[in-house]
């Protein structure tokens, strides 16, 4: 059963984020990476089913994942830094598949793993990025926000 423990779920993004980190650098197959994830000493703080379905989505549709973000990045993907690429592809699979996590926290998640693992200001691209993915993939929950926001004041 998954968990919603943020941090175990936070563990999982990391590894995930380190398993398409090495699947661009080495080019190893998709079930090697996926099998020393599992071997990894982090593995035991990570939730493991979300770990296998994030790792399964953002594998399989990485292509069409790359091609999500490009219309809302100032640079190609390819010209994108692996680590920031695997951070956006792990953005945009939870914000087209997992709409029982709010947008803002696929966001933070986001920006904290490239704070922890992206370069200096890496950060501040994968939020812009992410926030106009967001707009298009979750309207709707965005549209609701606002308004909540607006009846609030």
């Amino acid at each position: 059963m998954t968990s919603t423990n943020p941090e175990s779920r936070r563990g999982a993004r990391a590894l995930v984020l380190q398993g398409l980190y090495q699947r661009q650098i080495s080019g190893n197959a998709d079930d090697a990476i996926r099998l020393q994830l599992l071997e990894s000493d982090d593995y035991a703080a990570a939730d493991p089913d979300y770990l296998a379905e994030l790792w399964r989505g953002t594998t399989a549709e990485y292509e069409a994942l790359l091609g999500a973000i490009a219309p809302h990045s100032a640079r190609a993907p390819a010209n994108l830094s692996p680590i920031e690429r695997a951070i956006l592809v792990i953005g945009a699979w939870e914000l087209a598949h997992r709409l029982d996590v709010p947008y803002r926290v696929v966001i933070d998640e986001a920006v904290e793993l490239a704070k922890d693992y992206g370069g200096t200001d890496g950060f501040r691209y994968v939020n812009g990025v992410l926030d106009k993915l967001a707009a298009k993939l979750r309207e709707p929950e965005i549209a609701a926000r606002t308004a909540d926001s607006g009846a609030r004041r």
